[in-house]
């Protein structure tokens, strides 16, 4: 049996053997033709022709009975083909469903960062936390602040460094699950970044509460003591990239404090560290801070956490669900589930929830200040739209922007905070709706002008996926709209607005229905004493 490895070849073959079978006859002549000689050299450049270049061959068999069948090939694989097969075995890793359920620490997706043309709202600019961002140029300037906290915390603890890095030994497997895609940290490396980092977390949680002075720093420290650079790091620790679970948090801080089991106490701590972050005027009432502080000076042993019971992902998650305390609960319309089956995909067509704040007044509705620290509680009654203030400030297009990114990516998360963007960027679409919003009170801005927050809510939401029917605010703008689509409500407000918008208008329009009245007044008994003559 013989193999063949293309139709050229196999003729040459063919010839070849029927030459063989002449001189094996005894026939002297066939091999000093010069016609043989010049096919056994043409069978030999055959050869190394497919010698240089096998990838041609097709590898066919000739049998005795002169039958032929193709044969798979015995050559050892390409490398082209092992890079497909390890491509294939890191896709059947990556499908592990529970491996997705897992994940809380996303990465921001690149339609989103791109969207937002301002990459520094996702990416920390002076520490990094966590290992997305661990050992960039520019956040290294940090990494020798972190040494020191550790230090303080070793040296007040009288603890074992070893204490800590087997503690996040053993949570390593569950740490690394939280994250989105391969870390390529070794399992020291990522050991040692989750206690230097989670030490760094919880020194600036503990010093932001009991005094950074109290915790053994000086008072002059460039980092631990509340310098105007907090603002910055606290913008930088609240960005989604930027997290470590809260469980391993929970460890590090029940080390600490000799209580292993605690849990809790870190949520309460990065709520008042991230105070000053909060769009709202006292989002943590004077009460709840005496509690949390008392909870600091009796060991933990009672701590105070008005989370506690949801648990907790991250630093995110937490503020997010702080912002969002006994919120909304949206629930989409009965004949939306009924047609859609709980599978419809947003239509990214229908996003406007409702009117500018320009047409709005134009059609008569009035906007007032509701008194409450929830910015999303907003209620529409009688034409009137009350809309909590809201402060923005230069952390705040970071700030949402993270909390949009976490709605988008976690699968169990609801979109009350993207359902308010959006109402607010339906809201404001020039600077003088934003002129108007803090003109009544709604809105105060530490910006440069109203147009850049007008750019700054344009901006917020481009290239989010968003559902209208599954919006908190979806019945309340529909009784919005449909006032604004009356044209009875229209015709009052533009009667309003011109003749009732200053008390001069007022007094022309009186003096006008006065000298109308007179007139008819007139005419009427001008035509009476026509008909009806006096008798003389």
């Amino acid at each position: 049996m013989v193999a063949v490895f293309n139709k050229d070849l196999l003729s040459w073959y063919l010839i070849t053997l029927k030459l063989r079978e002449t001189l094996e006859s005894g026939n002297p002549s066939s091999s000093s033709n010069p016609a043989n000689r010049s096919i056994e050299y043409s069978q030999q450049q055959q050869e190394q022709k497919l010698q240089h270049d096998p990838t041609e061959s097709l590898q066919v068999v000739i049998k005795e009975n002169g039958e032929n069948f193709r044969e798979e090939p015995n050559s050892p694989l390409s490398e082209w083909e092992i890079s497909i097969k390890e491509k294939l075995e890191q896709a059947r890793q990556d499908d592990v469903a529970s491996s997705w359920s897992k994940i809380s620490i996303y990465r921001i997706p690149h339609y989103l960062r791109d969207s937002s043309g301002d990459d520094k709202a996702y990416a920390p600019q002076i520490v990094s936390i966590g290992p997305y961002h661990h050992g960039k140029r520019r956040v290294r300037q940090m990494e020798r602040h972190k040494w020191r906290s550790l230090d303080h915390v070793l040296k007040r603890t009288k603890h074992d460094m070893r204490l800590y890095l087997n503690s996040m030994k053993e949570m390593e497997e569950r740490a690394r699950s939280c994250y989105e895609g391969p870390i390529s940290l070794s399992s020291n490396e990522f050991a040692e970044m989750l206690v230097l980092d989670g030490c760094f977390v919880l020194e600036l949680f503990r010093g932001a509460v009991e005094g950074f002075q109290q915790l053994g720093y000086s008072r002059n420290d460039p980092v631990f003591a509340m310098r105007g650079s907090m603002h910055s790091i606290q913008r930088d620790m609240i960005m989604l990239e930027n997290q470590l679970p809260l469980f391993v948090l929970d460890i590090l801080l029940g080390i600490q404090l000799g209580n292993p089991d605690m849990k809790g106490l870190v949520a309460s701590l990065a709520l008042r560290f991230f105070d000053p972050l909060m769009p709202t005027d006292e989002p943590l009432t004077k009460s709840d801070r005496n509690k949390l502080e008392s909870s600091l000076g009796s060991s933990a042993t009672a701590t105070f956490d008005p989370l506690s019971h949801h648990g907790g992902l991250h630093c995110l998650e937490v503020f997010r669900r702080s912002l969002l305390r006994t919120g909304p609960q949206p629930a989409p319309r009965i004949w939306i589930k009924r047609r859609s089956n709980g599978n419809r995909v947003a239509d990214k067509r229908r996003q406007q929830l409702i009117h500018c704040v320009t047409e709005l007044t134009e059609a008569g509705i009035k906007f007032n200040k509701r008194k409450t620290d929830r910015f999303w509680d907003i209620k529409f009654k009688d034409g009137i739209l009350r809309i909590p203030r809201l402060l923005i400030h230069d952390g705040t297009k970071s700030l949402f922007l993270n909390l949009i990114a976490f709605e988008q990516c976690h699968l169990d998360c609801s979109s009350e905070i993207t359902s308010y963007v959006i109402f607010m960027d339906n809201l404001i679409n020039s600077p003088e709706d934003v002129g108007y919003l803090h003109y009544r009170g709604i809105i105060e801005h530490w910006l440069g002008s109203d147009a850049e927050v007008a750019d700054l809510f344009n901006r917020l939401c481009q290239e989010v996926v968003f559902d209208i029917n599954n919006s908190y605010l979806s019945p309340l703008s529909e009784a919005v709209n449909r006032y604004y689509n009356h044209r009875w409500n229209t015709w009052c407000a533009s009667l309003r607005h011109k003749y009732f918008s200053n008390p001069w208008a007022i007094i022309s329009l009186v003096a006008a229905v006065v000298l109308l009245l007179l007139t008819l007044a007139q005419t009427y008994y001008t035509i009476y004493g026509y008909y009806r003559p006096a008798s003389s």
